[in-house]
């Protein structure tokens, strides 16, 4: 794991407040503490993943994203082969000028570069992330045709002007918005006209009923141990589309799909559906004694200063996200992604 230190005292004041934007008894959560959170998605986005994106780096590689499974195939040929079905849903072509919105450290971006050959330009708001990005680009020689920027996706006509990009996606990134309107609709404005979108959408099934305590439990243990101020309906996302004036041309929930393998499985830690020693070693990662060792680590950095204050507080978040992903996966409540593929009105220029 890297112990590379944040780079000031505001990361480390949004690591410590991070857990305060929720309950302790997560029953206890109100309607009120989730309008707080939106209304300071950008604090509470940004104190998740100044503590968890090292820890990310760490159990799941510079990919933070889930992905589906065929047998026999590797965990990192499946996280690819995601990456390139969403690129060839929205159309890329050599040549164009593709936005990555929630870039993370630009894992995604590097990838589709290659595959497409195109010019990718990453958005995200958190410093750290993009510092990581840069460093990791350069280090691939993809400095020249992947770039990133520290930007709102609430307000991308704003940095980036209307009608500047080709293309356009988010994979696992536009949940973290206040409002899929917000985000979506400025999506709209910097696609050139008849440019398409892809999004990898985190959504509560129609199977998820927020009156169900058992269903609520597993939103809110979504919402807390991965930044997200509100887990929405699959439904909410998609009338967000037609709201902003968004054509949509496809959309498929791809975790409803009937794979032997289920999309979660690492998050379970069963070794016993790795295909290759790699997948062993991360699932191992994710099983009880991996994380009893890697908590007792990170625990014994943070009291000698290697890991930053507030570390080990994420950690046992990230605990809950295993339960409630893996819970709410089981019982369809719960998709990473579902897929819509929409197109802003007008003709090519």
């Amino acid at each position: 794991m890297s112990t590379g230190k944040l780079q000031d005292g505001r990361q480390l004041d949004r690591m410590d407040a991070y857990a305060k934007h929720w309950q302790k008894d997560l029953k206890k959560d109100t309607q009120a503490d989730m309008e707080n959170r939106n209304a300071d998605y950008e604090n509470v986005v940004n104190g998740y993943y100044d503590g968890a994106t090292e820890l990310y780096e760490w159990g799941w590689g510079s990919n933070f994203h889930f992905s589906r499974f065929y047998k026999g195939e590797a965990f990192n040929q499946s996280i690819a082969r995601h990456q390139h079905y969403l690129a060839s849903q929205i159309g890329l072509k050599k040549g164009m000028r593709v936005l990555d919105v929630g870039c993370g450290i630009g894992g995604p971006a590097r990838e589709i570069a290659r595959f497409a050959d195109v010019t990718i330009v990453g958005v995200n708001n958190n410093e750290f992330q993009i510092n990581r990005a840069r460093r990791y680009t350069a280090k691939a020689g993809l400095s020249d045709q992947v770039t990133f920027v520290k930007g709102d996706f609430m307000k991308l006509a704003e940095q980036f002007g209307e009608n500047s990009f080709d293309a356009v996606y988010a994979i696992e990134a536009t949940v973290h918005a206040p409002m899929f309107e917000g985000v979506y609709g400025e999506i709209m404005k910097v696609l050139k006209p008849g440019g398409v979108c892809g999004i990898y959408e985190w959504v509560m099934t129609p199977e998820w009923d927020p009156s169900n305590p058992t269903h609520k439990q597993i939103a809110h243990e979504i919402e807390i141990s991965s930044g997200i101020p509100e887990m929405r309906k699959m439904d909410v996302a998609r009338r967000a589309f037609d709201n902003v004036g968004l054509e949509v041309l496809h959309e498929e929930d791809l975790a409803d799909r009937p794979d032997p393998i289920p999309w979660y499985y690492p998050l379970e830690g069963d070794i016993f559906k790795a295909q290759t020693l790699y997948d062993l070693f991360m699932c191992w990662r994710i099983s009880w004694s991996g994380r009893l060792i890697s908590h007792s680590a990170i625990w014994a950095m943070e009291k000698v200063g290697i890991m930053p204050k507030g570390t080990i507080e994420v950690t046992e978040q990230l605990k809950q996200a295993l339960k409630g992903i893996v819970d709410g996966g089981k019982l369809k409540l719960f998709t990473p992604m579902y897929l819509v593929v929409a197109r802003k009105p007008g003709k090519p220029e």
